[in-house]
């Protein structure tokens, strides 16, 4: 599978605590950290959209082995 470019917000400059974004082709959306840019999570653009949501409007639950 090709590599897709990866994205990042014009905020982060050359700090290197930023996540880049890449589209798929298979209608994914993989996004990684700078810091670890060989770890990469999948997830779809319905998911992320809720994530985004979620954190925009603080509702996110901790997860309980976090507390």
């Amino acid at each position: 599978m090709p590599s897709a470019p990866w994205q990042k917000s014009s905020y982060c400059a050359d700090s290197s605590n930023c996540l880049s974004l890449a589209a798929s082709p298979d209608k994914t959306i993989r996004i990684r950290e700078s810091e670890a840019p060989h770890t990469v999570v999948t997830t779809t653009p319905s998911q992320l959209a809720s994530l985004m949501d979620a954190i925009k409007t603080g509702t996110l639950t901790p997860h309980p082995t976090s507390l």
